[in-house]
């Protein structure tokens, strides 16, 4: 129905960067499996630093370090926005930000040595738009040429959408009675993440594993395709993969220079950035039209979870960057009582 409705829409007139890679409701349906995906990478990741307070402070005090929950309003709004920007998003654009990402993955694991921990919890948090357009585009390879394309995306959105809700369920569930059921031996729910809820964590890394490794071979399919030679393909991803190791160390020392959440948003500019000038290059008009639109991706995801972020570091860390605020709201009352004197 939607092929014999834009067959007669005159597409003369508008340019090429202008047009989508498939139909409208493929890209939405897409989007929204990697939206869904976000939502239960969100709600795993807070489950685990709400277990690993609830561990740290057996006493029954709250920590200071616990995630705080995000309004319905905010996560809807979220939620919805992301969807849009997956959807618009091509899968060339989307397959290049997972290979970004894989290659900073490998390269900062293999480098974070005693800080690995605290890389993983970073890496997780980092990971969401990733995560989506990891989804996005695997569920581009593996139903490309379908007959029922629609079909399969819906059935695959819907079960993305119960694991959501599913997920968000839980997290809201844990939040509110964990610490009066586990105390108790009340609910089985909170008994079982009593016993066995180290091992969430794990089990996040070893899924965030697979699902990246299944959209690696996917990006690169998905890339290969737009080269007519082996010449034109190397002219591609030599200066992508040299570009982008410049700027994975340049990342990582930034990193360690300057921790926390402000470090990370400074890198999305400075990797996506240098994607696009990447693509000015080498690319095409819609390439950078989509990286754009990466940026208000990356910024829906990561600015709403800052709490995450700083969540993930270290305690001394955190003492240190309370110690440096406590003492940069001093400073002018010191020298408010010095010019007074």
């Amino acid at each position: 129905m939607f092929s014999f409705i834009t067959s007669l829409i005159p597409t003369s007139y508008f340019p090429e960067w202008l047009t989508l890679d498939t139909n409208p409701v493929n890209s939405f349906l897409q989007g929204l499996v990697g939206s869904c995906g976000i939502l239960v990478l969100c709600s795993l990741i807070r489950l685990h630093l709400f277990l690993e307070e609830s561990w740290r402070y057996k006493d029954g005090t709250s920590g200071q370090r616990t995630p705080s929950h995000q309004s319905r309003l905010v996560g809807t709004l979220q939620f919805f926005f992301v969807t849009g920007t997956l959807a618009v998003v091509g899968s060339r654009v989307a397959s290049l930000v997972v290979l970004e990402f894989c290659l900073r993955a490998v390269s900062g694991l293999v480098t974070a040595g005693p800080e690995s921990k605290k890389f993983v919890h970073q890496l997780l948090v980092q990971s969401q738009f990733s995560l989506g357009c990891a989804l996005s585009c695997s569920l581009h390879f593996l139903h490309e040429g379908a007959s029922q394309r629609w079909l399969c995306l819906l059935l695959a959105a819907a079960l993305s959408w119960f694991l959501a809700r599913q997920a968000a369920r839980l997290l809201h569930h844990v939040l509110s009675l964990y610490r009066l059921h586990s105390s108790q031996r009340y609910c089985g729910t909170c008994i079982s993440l009593l016993t066995s809820g180290r091992c969430l964590l794990p089990m996040l890394c070893r899924t965030m594993v697979i699902t990246f490794s299944v959209a690696a071979v996917a990006a690169i399919s998905i890339i290969n395709q737009h080269f007519l030679s082996a010449t034109e393909a190397l002219r591609f991803w030599t200066p992508l993969t040299i570009c982008y190791t410049l700027l994975v160390v340049y990342m990582q020392e930034e990193q360690h220079r300057m921790p926390g959440s402000q470090a990370v948003l400074n890198t999305v500019v400075v990797r996506l950035g240098g994607l696009m000038v990447l693509m000015l290059t080498v690319g095409r008009w819609a390439d950078v039209l989509h990286i754009l639109m990466c940026f208000l991706g990356e910024a829906s995801c990561l600015i709403p979870t800052k709490d995450l972020l700083d969540a993930a570091l270290p305690q001394e860390e955190e003492d240190y960057a309370r110690y440096t605020k406590r003492e940069h709201q001093r400073r002018p009352q010191t020298q408010e009582k010095e010019h007074r004197t």
